[in-house]
């Protein structure tokens, strides 16, 4: 059976003794890419990075959730390899593991441990009412875009729609008619917002949308008023027509918060006290 290639990215000093070991491993290919010291990368481009034990985790790169990394230790001291595990590493290996000819195995056998957890976490993560991530992988989206604004710096926002009225339907015509009205909800709310940005579920009655980039701050309110505006249209559920309310919360990075809890709190505690002008009724069209 052939092996899929793996894209490892390796610090310029490192490509050499890489390089050597993972051309003849009979568990390649190998796509060896050097990186040089302080250039700009996208992580996601790769399926294993290997990154020096000193690099700090506010330097990981943008998009590293789904790349095995790779640690190599400088030392002997076990602390701080520990830490890095703890913080998401998939292997840390010593200089001399780089050289065997058994490195190659080690290295894909990371590459496949941190996609079966990802595949896991993708499955825990998701409300299978919806298809909509769940609060868990939003923070996730938000801290990794995050990251990403500190080298590329740009306005993002979160959304918070508070939805009222799908109790009502499930009273009226029965839960998984609730579930249908959920699931139209969030078709409604993906279709007004762009591929780029994450539309998340936060509860039965609570959905967010992440903004990943604005033009400029401002525009946060333009789509949010948008999204209500295609929330005030009734949905055909169960042949019958059921309408929702909304109210919304926004919270801009760095004006309201610099980490996605500060901003997620922010966001819907806006929508829970949003008054009473901002939740909006039926109005005559109909989405079928």
């Amino acid at each position: 059976m052939s092996l899929e290639m793996l894209r490892v990215g390796v610090p310029q000093p490192l490509v050499d003794a890489v390089q050597a070991s993972l051309m003849v491993s009979p568990a390649g290919p190998f796509d060896v890419i050097a990186l040089a010291e302080g250039a700009a990368f996208d992580a996601g481009d790769f399926d294993a990075l290997l990154l020096p034990q000193h690099t700090s985790l506010a330097d990981l790169p943008a998009h590293a959730a789904a790349t095995a990394l790779v640690v190599v230790a400088e030392g002997e001291d076990a602390t701080p390899l520990l830490g890095w595990l703890r913080q998401g590493a998939a292997d840390v290996a010593g200089p001399h593991d780089l050289r065997s000819p058994g490195f190659g195995a080690r290295l894909r056998v990371a590459v496949e441990r941190r996609r079966i957890e990802r595949e896991a976490r993708q499955a825990y993560a998701t409300d299978l009412a919806t298809g909509l991530p769940h609060r868990q992988q939003l923070v996730e989206h938000m801290s990794h875009l995050i990251a990403l604004r500190e080298r590329q710096p740009a306005p993002m926002a979160i959304l918070v729609l508070r939805i009222e009225g799908i109790e009502t339907a499930a009273a009226r015509l029965g839960r998984e008619a609730a579930n249908v009205l959920r699931r139209k909800i969030a078709v409604r709310l993906r279709a007004g917002v762009r591929a780029s940005d994450v539309v998340a579920s936060l509860g039965d009655d609570c959905y967010a949308v992440l903004l990943a980039a604005l033009l400029a701050p401002g525009d946060a309110a333009h789509v949010g008023a948008k999204l209500l505006t295609q929330l005030r249209k009734p949905f055909q559920v169960a042949g019958q027509d059921a309408s929702v309310s909304a109210a919304l919360g926004i919270a801009l990075h760095l004006r309201d918060g610099a980490q996605p809890e500060a901003l997620l709190a922010r966001a819907s505690a806006l929508a829970a006290a949003a008054p009473a002008e901002g939740r909006l009724t039926g109005a005559a069209a109909n989405d079928g």
